[in-house]
């Protein structure tokens, strides 16, 4: 079953067109790549589904137009979205980050639970638990930002650019921890990432954006196999 496709999308900041015709999907509990150059729309492509960005085309949730639709309501449909950048709340401690990620929800123990699997899989965050976000390592930030956005419940995570400035061994950690979470929660994935051999040891599919466009679909293995695609992104 298809949970998220995207049909000729386009958008733009002000006057300046940043898309100019992306369409993908995201099967039902899939995980599904975007690479690209810098420039390339991967991270605008990502906002257009939740909603902060002006777009064209069309934007179909479980069966449901989302194109236009306002941030906060994109979220409450089960589509959380951890940017570039993070956006920990560094004035509230993890538990407190922790708390916010779950305020849509009501079920107290279900909250709790949750806290602890976060709390589990990100052992690091145990240990930071009563500190503010502002005083944690880049790589317990970015920790910390999926453990919040997890604790929605999302059907569907929007991962940019996890291993953005974290050093490479901290980088595997995180993805280790991402694949673990997708497997245990059978959540969908749309992820971006400059590292493709990170990207690639999670995805099953992948899609290439080349100035805003769709110019590549393919299975993980089709393209490993590709020798531009190893040129341009594997290192090979």
């Amino acid at each position: 079953m298809t949970l998220l496709e995207l049909e000729g999308v386009t958008a733009s900041y002000g006057p300046v067109q940043v898309l100019g015709g992306v369409s993908l999907s995201v099967p039902d509990g899939g995980a599904v790549g975007i690479l690209g150059a810098n420039g390339a729309g991967k991270t605008t492509t990502l906002r257009a589904i939740s909603g902060t960005v002006r777009t064209g085309g069309r934007i179909v949730y479980d069966g449901r137009d989302i194109r236009g639709m306002r941030p906060d309501r994109v979220a409450a449909l089960g589509i959380a979205h951890v940017p570039e950048g993070r956006g920990t709340l560094g004035a509230l401690t993890v538990h407190e980050n922790l708390r916010v990620g779950a305020y849509l929800r009501k079920d107290r123990k279900g909250i709790a639970t949750d806290i602890d699997y976060c709390l589990a899989l990100f052992p690091q965050l145990q240990n930071r638990i009563r500190s503010n976000g502002s005083a944690l390592s880049g790589g317990e930030q970015q920790m910390l930002a999926i453990a919040r956005a997890f604790m929605s419940r999302p059907r569907l995570l929007l991962l940019d650019e996890a291993s953005l400035g974290l050093a490479p061994g901290t980088a595997k950690s995180v993805y280790e921890a991402i694949r673990r979470l997708r497997k245990e929660s059978g959540i969908a994935m749309l992820v971006v990432e400059q590292n493709a051999n990170l990207a690639f040891s999670l995805v099953d599919s992948a899609t290439v954006l080349e100035t805003g466009r769709t110019v590549l679909t393919g299975s993980s293995a089709e393209l490993k196999g590709m020798d531009e695609i190893r040129r341009a992104y594997l290192g090979g």
